[in-house]
């Protein structure tokens, strides 16, 4: 289990089991919803299936003859979830990420699925909105992706694209460590189905993809995997292939990769090793000049509890340097702990500027307006934390924080900037700060969950809307851009070539959207969480609260 109690807000990902890519075949269907799609979600539907004969269970394990836990289905009766919680069709042994031993004792699929049903009347921001099903009709799995609201958005797209589950251990060490089984390739996705398109939007230092000679980098375009045709194979064993290469299943599988290099266009191959990868959240820390004036730039990647002291260090380093604009680069952030989020604004903006104000506020359902429905805390405004928090550890004492007190300040943006990293422009609006937004529309997620482990399954079902302190966070189609400007692939991250970040240089300085680049490598995709480019664990696309 976490060091702290974990409450989260939620950002789009996806994650029931755990491979990293799902392609399919052209005209294929299939949701996605159980990996970390590398490629979007295909299904629309609003109306949930209903299963007519019940699946294959394991026999029940033997009860402690509560006869109200054993009690039969009757719609719109709910009771405690504690009554179900912990108790497991197959129990796991030994012990947690904290070192204590499992809570698991014996129990039925129906019991798993009696608390999802309780747990989600009781939490869910839209609880009345949910299709109340006999638990015992369902696979666990299945019962839970049913579990949600089937409505839309006045745009038209599905209100709750957030739904999602995690094996708990793999969740664990993405959320304290960032670490995942890959290359270190970060894959950006334009197209899914033949013709795929597929390029590298970054890589982390240190991987295997970031190997010299060997490695990959921004911009190369993936044209087969494994001897298999990338662009174009569209049959079933090619797509397990493919599969299999972009996902590998354990360190050590090694795949071979034809690309066609960003800067030579020649092809060439690039054999991969995969490896338990950390990630490097905070990268490319750095000041430039422009037209008389000192930018400093930071690429901030994921708000995972790794973060938190290299982003301080990051700050100490920029203020030293005393730039009057800072550019964020947040466009492939897909959120993490909001109280970090909360100490970025902090360092952005200063003492002055955020003293008592509010960072963020948390609205719940109808049942919970007074408590928080997991911790039973006071529902208080997140503050501008203007000092360390020990996300991994404790910082005994707490160290401050380094602050630039800008009054305005750049954050380059794209389908896949979510949550948290919304949370902190939206935050910042909140009191005033001029946030200039450049590159695309973010995915439009201002909600939130808690994150609730049973059974070695930890769920993520929207419980909660966050507002700024001028009460707005009404964005589900996302946040739009100040000025648009198509991601960059010919181009380093960080470097003042890169159209979005040379966009912001240029708005600086005239105040204007400079004209809209072309070029071969020039990219965009449609705004709006259905089109995420990277394909992220979901456990990296969410807001995380901590226990105060």
């Amino acid at each position: 289990m976490p060091l702290f109690p974990l409450r989260f807000r939620f950002a789009r990902l996806l994650l029931l089991s755990v491979p990293m890519a799902v392609l399919v075949a052209c005209g294929g269907g299939g949701d996605g919803g159980s990996g970390v799609g590398f490629l979007p979600n295909s299904g629309t539907g609003t109306t949930p299936p209903v299963a007519t004969t019940p699946p294959t269970a394991p026999p029940d394990a033997p009860d402690d003859g509560d006869a109200l836990r054993n009690a039969p289905w009757v719609e719109g009766v709910f009771r405690a979830a504690s009554l179900y919680k912990d108790r497991c069709a197959a129990p796991r042994t030994g012990t947690g990420y904290d070192g204590k031993p499992f809570a698991d004792k014996a129990g039925r699929t129906v019991d798993e699925n009696n608390w999802l049903r309780a747990w989600t009347n009781d939490t869910y921001l839209w609880y009345d909105e949910v299709p109340d099903l006999d638990p015992a009709l369902y696979a666990t799995s299945d019962y839970f992706d049913l579990l949600k609201t089937h409505r839309a958005t006045p745009s038209g797209a599905r209100k709750d694209l957030f739904h999602f589950a995690y094996a708990t251990d793999r969740w664990e060490g993405l959320l304290h460590g960032g670490t995942s089984v890959d290359y270190g390739a970060k894959w950006a996705f334009f197209a899914d189905r033949p013709p795929r398109d597929l390029l590298v939007a970054y890589v982390e230092p240190g991987s295997p993809a970031a190997v010299p000679d060997a490695g990959l980098r921004r911009g190369d375009r993936v044209l087969k995997i494994n001897g298999i045709d990338f662009v174009n194979d569209n049959t079933v064993a090619g797509i397990e292939i493919l599969n299999a290469g972009l996902a590998p299943a354990a360190p050590g599988t090694r795949t071979l990769f034809t690309v066609r290099d960003v800067v030579s266009g020649i092809e060439r191959e690039v054999a991969l090793t995969a490896a338990a990868v950390t990630s490097m959240p905070v990268q490319n820390v750095k000041v430039l000049p422009n037209a008389g004036r000192k930018v400093g730039y930071l690429q901030f990647n994921d708000h995972i509890g790794t973060a938190e002291l290299p982003l301080k260090t990051a700050f100490e380093q920029l203020r030293a340097a005393q730039p009057t604009e800072l550019v964020v680069d947040l466009r492939y952030n897909g959120g993490g702990y909001l109280d970090m989020a909360s100490q970025l604004a902090f360092m952005v903006a200063g003492e002055a500027k955020t003293r008592d104000k509010a960072f963020e506020s948390l609205r719940y359902n109808n049942k919970h307006t007074e408590r928080d429905p997991v911790f039973g805390e006071p529902l208080l405004p997140t503050p501008f934390w203007a000092t360390t928090l020990g996300f991994l550890a404790p910082i005994d004492p707490p160290q401050p924080l380094p602050s630039l007190d800008l009054r305005r300040v750049y954050v380059l943006t794209g389908p896949d900037t979510c949550s948290a990293s919304e949370a902190f422009i939206n935050g910042l609006r909140g009191i005033d700060i001029d946030v200039v937004q450049i590159g695309g529309t973010t995915c439009g997620k201002p909600y939130g969950f808690y994150p609730q482990d049973n059974c070695g399954t930890t769920y993520f079902s929207v419980q909660f809307q966050s507002v700024n302190a001028k009460g707005f966070g009404d964005y589900p189609d996302g946040l739009a851009p100040t000025c648009a400007i198509p991601d960059d692939f010919g181009h380093a991250l960080g470097d003042p070539a890169e159209a979005r970040l040379a966009a912001a240089l240029s708005h600086q300085v005239t105040g204007v959207c400079p004209a809209v680049p072309g070029g071969r490598l020039a990219k965009s995709a449609a705004s709006g969480p259905d089109a995420p480019l990277l394909r992220k664990p979901e456990g990296l696309r969410n807001r995380i609260l901590r226990s105060r």
